[in-house]
């Protein structure tokens, strides 16, 4: 079936990306999230306010969802363990797993929908540092949350910190809640197979999987509701902007390239130079050869007046041309007789 587009993100026409450039890429861009979530991990008062605020907001609304999931989660184990283990692990599994299979089997949108994962995260870290939020499990008891991570741990990899392995939850920012990345990447993952699984089990998997990480989030009591909706408006200023993106990427680039196309035009100029010139040495060095090469018997002469030898010696003996020695002059001896 023909492969569509999504709309908004104009598909990539240029050659096949390379995995050995791409791979450090998606790293750096890992990298760079894993870290800017723990730039605001020691602004504990702000975080609570903030969690607490979104909480005021909720209720007034009438749309703290997350209350009664996250009592439904910690009261059914069956429901809350699989539901931690979704929390710790398909965030990181799904979204790679989905841009591989982008990047080996729909490569003409692969460079669009990776700019657009991209942006998006780094619009998040710039809301994990302005905006240091609590998420619901780590707020007092008082106000009705429990952390399912902490409650099932000894089912899994985790610890009481979130889903960080045991032994390593100082090394995470546990208020890093808002907007809800495990919410933005899921959409991402949604769409992207949506559009392109080409089968009606992909399309039921888009639409299933970002829908269950939101119940996850909050029923776990990792996340509010509207940390949900921050991650879905993330993710579309980041739809928005990745075209920009990939214009200004691709401007840098051929800025580079034009910069490297010129040296090497300025290279090609010096071989036709350097050639000539040495064509020219080669010449010089030959007429000097030649002009040496024609002195004879202390009497030099000019290119095209050499004498042959046989010719040269006749004249030096004063014999006929045609002579046999015989014929020499006064100066040989008669012959016997």
């Amino acid at each position: 079936m023909p492969q569509t587009e999504t709309p908004g993100i104009e598909a990539d026409r240029r050659p096949r990306l390379r995995w050995w450039t791409e791979l450090p890429l998606i790293l750096m861009v890992y990298a760079s999230y894993s870290a800017g979530r723990l730039l605001a991990r020691g602004d504990t008062a702000s975080a609570v306010d903030h969690g607490l605020a979104i909480l005021r907001i909720e209720k007034a609304l009438h749309i703290n969802a997350e209350h009664p999931l996250n009592r439904l989660f910690t009261r059914e184990a069956w429901l809350g363990i699989p539901a931690d283990f979704w929390y710790a692990s398909l965030h990181y599994l799904v979204t790679p797993a989905i841009l591989i299979w982008l990047f080996r089997s729909r490569a003409h949108v692969y460079r669009a929908a990776r700019t657009w994962l991209m942006t998006s995260t780094f619009i998040g870290l710039i809301g994990f540092t302005l905006l240091p939020t609590c998420p619901p499990r780590l707020l007092s008891p008082g106000y009705g949350f429990v952390d399912t991570m902490a409650k099932y741990s000894s089912y899994g990899w985790w610890g009481g910190d979130a889903s960080a392995p045991r032994g390593l939850g100082g090394m995470t920012n546990q208020y890093a809640a808002m907007p809800s990345l495990h919410c933005g990447w899921a959409l991402w993952c949604g769409v992207m197979l949506w559009r392109y699984g080409g089968t009606r089990l992909t399309k039921v998997l888009g639409v299933a999987y970002p829908l269950l990480t939101a119940i996850v989030v909050m029923g776990t009591a990792n996340h509010y509701l509207l940390d949900a909706v921050a991650g879905v408006v993330v993710m579309g200023f980041g739809f928005l902007l990745a075209p920009q993106v990939m214009k200004a990427a691709d401007r840098i680039r051929a800025r580079f390239e034009g910069h490297g196309s010129l040296v090497a035009a300025r290279s090609r100029d010096l071989v036709p130079g350097l050639s000539r010139d040495l064509a020219s040495a080669v010449s010089h060095d030959t007429s000097r050869a030649t002009e040496t090469s024609i002195v004879s018997g202390g009497c030099q002469t000019s290119p095209g007046e050499r004498i042959p030898r046989q010719r040269e010696s006749q004249l030096g003996t004063g014999a006929e041309p045609g002579a046999s020695p015989t014929d020499a002059g006064d100066g040989a001896p008669a012959p016997a007789r």
